[in-house]
């Protein structure tokens, strides 16, 4: 790891959101190459089951994909805040509801070529009426699936979100280990 050192970076856009890098690393046969990276603050997302065994998802317009997609509720971090803490504020924000009980499922990155963004992914159960709170510029509306219906959904192209999918397969495999409590 020695041999991969940021010889010189350079900041070449600031957003609201992320910032993209220009850097020029050493490589381990003593030469340099440029990499670009998308620096971002980290998300939490979850996946919140209904007393009913269904997982309650967002569809929402997503400009980057130029179509309306289908993804469990996620936010973004703010700053120094504690990803569980994220994932209760999100969870009320888009969808009304807060959780009895959130158990962390897993942490991954969300385009690691790129992105330093890191998701946090929680299981949100006990689900009680709260209120909507979405930012002035989210247009979303909620539907709620089975697991088995949202893993064909994801075979069929209809979810093609990355975070949703790998949620979606780990509370699978939660699923069979646990109990699922309410």
């Amino acid at each position: 790891m020695d041999s991969y050192k940021v010889l010189k970076s350079k900041e070449v856009y600031k957003g609201r959101v992320f910032t993209v890098e220009k850097d020029t690393i050493s490589l381990p046969d003593g030469t340099s190459a440029e990499r670009e990276t998308v620096r971002h603050g980290g998300a939490a997302a979850m996946i919140p089951v209904d007393n009913d065994g269904k997982i309650i998802f967002v569809k929402q317009y997503r400009h980057s994909a130029k179509s309306i997609t289908l993804e469990i509720p996620a936010g973004t971090l703010e700053k120094g805040e504690d990803p569980l803490d994220c994932a209760v504020r999100e969870l009320e924000e888009e969808t009304s509801y807060k959780a009895n009980k959130m158990t962390f499922l897993f942490k991954m990155y969300s385009a690691i070529g790129f992105c330093s963004e890191i998701l946090y992914i929680y299981l949100a159960e006990g689900l009680t009426q709260g209120q909507f709170n979405m930012d002035d510029d989210e247009f979303i509306t909620l539907e709620r699936y089975s697991p088995d219906e949202a893993l064909n959904m994801i075979f069929s192209g209809e979810i093609c979100d990355s975070k949703t999918i790998s949620a979606v397969l780990a509370y699978r495999e939660y699923m069979k280990e646990n109990v699922r409590t309410v």
